[in-house]
């Protein structure tokens, strides 16, 4: 435990140095999940182990601090465990066929390594070899949907630049198939990769709603001179929130009961960042919560078979077979 807080110090002094516009004891509070006296406590350890450690002006009322100097950084050593981590989800983002970005992650473990003192090189990197191996097991495995690394290298430099792009969608759900002018916002990931961004219309309304164009279907990209302006308000994070996956439609109240023999099995999963468990008298579980996209939902819900039982809404029940397959609990 004294090494587990001495380790927390040091986290705080970097991060402290890190921020430009210093931390709060608020800050400090979350990225530690510690209560305040707390906080004060670590604060005021730092501040006394690094007298270069100042109260800096904000804006707001709170006070802020922050670690001037970059004496901090000596103590900082990389580990075999964390060069791993970012070796796995270089390797998890290469599952996911995102090249471009498994390339970027693993240019950061290459600017890490070069920064790291030869002796202590060699003696990490034999635990990272066999970590990365070992971790590797985790990757996802499957199919997964071809998309050319150009069309991300090309979509990634318009979200950046606000800049417009042309190209040819054909709608699954219509089938339509035109040329579109969107503006592009972000990205989302999931079994299908998707560009999020706003489809360019006369009629004002459209103009401005939000719409998911699947990274596959698009073809003939081209990136356009025309700027736009981004919408300050649009939040990707908050967009995701209301979905259960990557479709978006009216939110539902959902509501989910497994049955006894799944229920360990269902408290390892977040269905949905909103969700409320409830643990029923029999043994089973109940998850509850409000999202659309009811046909990812469906998806998702026969890999369960005959352990789930969908209690609201009824427009998914209707998409779901009477009875749900019999086959074993999810492993």
């Amino acid at each position: 435990m004294r090494y587990a807080r001495a380790e927390r110090l040091i986290q705080l002094a970097l991060e402290m140095q890190a921020a430009r516009g210093g931390l709060t004891l608020t800050d400090i509070e979350q990225r530690f999940s510690v209560s305040r006296r707390t906080a004060i406590r670590m604060r005021d350890a730092v501040i006394a182990a690094f007298p270069e450690a100042r109260e800096v002006p904000s804006n707001d009322r709170s006070k802020r601090w922050r670690l001037e100097g970059g004496d901090a950084r000596l103590l900082a050593a990389i580990t075999a465990d964390e060069l791993a981590i970012l070796e796995t989800a270089a390797a998890a983002l290469e599952g996911l066929n995102l090249a471009d970005q498994a390339d970027a992650v693993r240019g950061v473990v290459s600017k890490i390594k070069a920064t790291v003192p030869p002796p202590v090189l060699r003696r990490i990197e034999p635990d990272l070899a066999a970590l990365a191996e070992a971790q590797g097991l985790a990757l996802k495995a499957g199919p997964r949907p071809f998309i050319p690394a150009q069309l991300f290298e090309t979509l990634s430099l318009a979200i950046q630049s606000c800049r417009k792009v042309t190209f040819q969608y054909a709608a699954r759900s219509s089938g339509q198939d035109r040329q579109r002018v969107v503006r592009p916002l972000g990205f989302l990931y999931g079994h299908r990769h998707y560009l999020v961004g706003q489809e360019e219309s006369p009629d004002p309304a459209e103009a401005t709603r939000v719409r998911s164009y699947s990274l596959p279907l698009i073809r003939q990209l081209k990136l356009t001179p025309d700027s736009f302006e981004r919408d300050p308000g649009f939040d990707l994070i908050a967009l995701k929130a209301q979905a259960f996956g990557v479709f978006h439609e009216p939110p539902h109240t959902v509501c989910w009961r497994f049955t006894p023999e799944s229920a360990e099995v269902a408290r390892q999963f977040q269905f949905h960042p909103s969700q409320v468990v409830t643990a029923d008298p029999d043994g089973g579980l109940t998850v509850r919560f409000q999202a659309g996209g009811l046909l990812e939902m469906a998806w998702h819900l026969m890999m369960w078979g005959r352990h789930v039982e969908v209690v609201e809404p009824e427009a998914l029940k209707a998409l779901l077979p009477d009875p749900m397959p019999d086959w074993p609990v999810l492993p």
